[in-house]
């Protein structure tokens, strides 16, 4: 049987034991486990001084790792504050009368920024150094996770804004005991600020309801409606609201109503002093905020506002993120211009997260420069208004996991994308998916396949995408569609592919994103990278606000035997993930049967 061959250097002879001298005697000691064969003599007093700091050493590691071994899961305690020693730079930390205006670029990555800035330069004809306003006032960036998910949602991420405390993927505002957290805008409101949400999406949806509601589930957006507009523990917290998101206001009995139940939330918002507007006409009314009476619920859309991409042809109808940010920002200015405190409001670009749900491209660059003309109305404000303040922007995830390039053979790719191909596209995948399911339905119901095909060609393909080359298969997957493929995907990713914009999911990923800022000097504890939740206790610093006071009035309302926060919602089920990372499910395969539920959770 072969001698098997030594992890360490074998046992030295004499000959080369003599050799070794002083201190490397007993380091070969300690490393093979022998002796040396010198004979034992008198040590030296250097002999004896390195044992001495062998052995302090040996007995400072050996402290060490029973140190490490007794408390190896210590768990760290919620950072809610920033350290008093937190530096501010350049004149230290404002003091005064003060406005905070958060913004949140819902879904959008770094990736975004590069596509839309190439995509800017190319249609407006600008040199390859010319970037976006918010390039300019990039800061920092921020990760996050959640509680339950290395991939947060946009619940569990805006709590984190709003609370500055982490949570589980679809809570609204609470804890993963389901204890509700005090949030900025509450305590802002507590302590006289007047207070804002300004939305492209339905005002009942994740962002805006984190900051204004407390929810055990993200989908209870009725519950969520009530209490945006005073049906809360608090009374009414918010002045001003601005969006999408008519259906769950109005009763079951109305038409274009999306509630469950009879209740008209209009008419309490009344009751509740709250003026109301519910069309363009109405908002043009406002006057670009100079004729505005505080509160006011503006419920732009029956749920979402559409994409920059189709809004632009239906300007008439929908203000855009743009005007709403002028008109909810001098509203603010002009209600607070006599009182001691400012204000505060949360201004969400909210479908960039539709659009890389969608995986579509077109839609994602013009959300993204929609959102950036917001960032600027802002800043011009700021620079503009008698009362100082910061703006804080960032975003609450990545979606999509978008890539500004695109494989799509198994020979090596080229290295580029096509952003004349976005230029070309006149509406959103989701526009066009509700044009042919009109037309299935109504004209198109009794045409043969052949003419549908040419229809769907012309009116859909090339007029909606600017795609002349459409192959036989992308138009029978659109007339025929798998069940897990919805036509608006197939349009999305016939212009994906053919501008080499690459995607790995319909999902959230767990990329970094980016915080930009007004002013560096304002804003400087957020400079550099940091948790999603430092980002929340920043906005509560920068106010003087105690959020957690809020909490403690809000955790002073359990009712039942139970005693429970019965208004927050039904508790959820055990199987719901709640805290600590999920575990692998053995999902490596392409899936094969079921519903996709692509973009259904933002």
């Amino acid at each position: 049987m072969p001698q098997e061959e030594a992890l360490l250097p074998p046992r030295a002879s004499s000959d080369a034991t003599s050799s070794i001298q002083n201190g490397e005697e007993e380091e070969y000691a300690l490393l093979t486990g022998n002796r040396t064969a010198r004979r034992l003599e008198k040590r030296s007093w250097a002999t004896w001084r390195e044992i001495g700091i062998f052995a302090w050493a040996l007995i400072a590691t050996i402290v060490v790792v029973v140190l490490a071994v007794l408390f190896p899961h210590k768990k760290a305690e919620p950072h809610n504050h920033w350290s008093s020693n937190t530096t501010w730079g350049p004149g230290g930390k404002p003091t005064g009368k003060r406005n905070l205006i958060f913004m949140v670029s819902d879904g959008m990555g770094p990736t975004s920024l590069s596509l839309t800035r190439s995509f800017r330069q190319y249609t407006e004809e600008l040199p390859f150094e010319d970037i976006l306003v918010l390039d300019k006032h990039h800061i920092g960036t921020s990760r996050t996770r959640s509680t339950s998910s290395l991939v947060t949602d946009s619940a569990a991420g805006a709590t984190a804004f709003s609370c500055g405390r982490k949570s589980y993927n679809s809570a609204i505002s609470v804890l993963p005991d389901h204890s509700p957290c005090g949030t900025v805008l509450e305590a802002a409101a507590l302590a006289g600020y007047k207070t804002g949400l300004v939305v492209t999406t339905r005002l009942t949806d994740a962002t805006p309801a984190c900051f204004a509601a407390h929810a055990n589930l993200r989908n209870y957006e009725d519950l969520i409606a009530a209490q945006e507009i005073g049906e809360h523990p608090l009374g009414r917290v918010v002045d001003l609201l601005l969006g999408g998101g008519r259906c769950h206001f109005l009763p079951k009995s109305q038409e274009g109503s999306c509630r469950g139940d009879n209740q008209n939330l209009v008419e309490v918002a009344a009751k509740n002093g709250f003026g109301y507007i519910d069309d363009r006409a109405g908002f043009d009314g406002l006057m670009g905020g100079d004729n505005v009476t505080l509160p006011l619920l503006g419920l732009l859309a029956s749920k979402d506002i559409p994409y920059e991409i189709d809004r632009r042809s239906q300007n008439e109808t929908y203000p855009s993120l743009e005007e709403m940010t002028r008109t909810a920002l001098r509203a603010l200015s002009l209600a607070t211009k006599d009182s001691e405190q400012g204000f505060f409001v949360m201004i969400e670009g909210s479908r960039i997260d539709h659009a890389g749900h969608s995986n579509d491209p077109a839609a994602q660059v013009h959300e993204v420069l929609a959102y950036d003309r917001a960032f600027a109305a802002a800043l011009e404000f700021l620079e503009n208004d008698s009362t100082p303040g910061v703006i804080v922007s960032t975003s609450d995830h990545e979606t999509g996991g978008l890539a500004a390039a695109r494989q799509l053979h198994k020979t090596y790719p080229e290295y580029l994308w096509l952003p004349e191909v976005l230029n070309r596209a006149n509406h959103s995948g989701e526009h066009l998916g509700v044009l042919l399911k009109e037309y299935l339905a109504g004209s198109g119901k009794d045409d043969k396949d052949s003419a549908r095909k040419s229809w769907v060609r012309e009116n859909l393909i090339k007029n909606g995408l600017g795609i002349n080359d459409a192959t036989d298969d992308e138009v029978d997957a659109l007339l025929h569609p798998d069940k897990l493929v919805a036509p608006e995907h197939v349009f999305t990713d016939m212009i994906s592919r053919r501008a080499q914009v690459g995607w790995s999911t319909h999902g959230h990923s767990a990329v970094d994103v980016n915080i930009y800022a007004s002013s560096s000097k304002d804003a400087w504890p957020l400079a550099g990278n940091h948790e999603n939740t430092d980002v929340g206790d920043f906005l509560a610093d920068y106010l003087d606000l105690n959020v957690d006071n809020v909490t403690k009035l809000l955790q002073d309302t359990k009712s039942g035997v139970l005693q429970s926060y019965d208004w927050t919602g039904d508790r959820l089920g055990l199987t719901f993930h709640l805290d600590g990372l999920d575990t692998y499910h053995g999902d490596f395969r392409k899936r094969s049967e079921g519903d996709c539920g692509c973009g259904v959770a933002h």
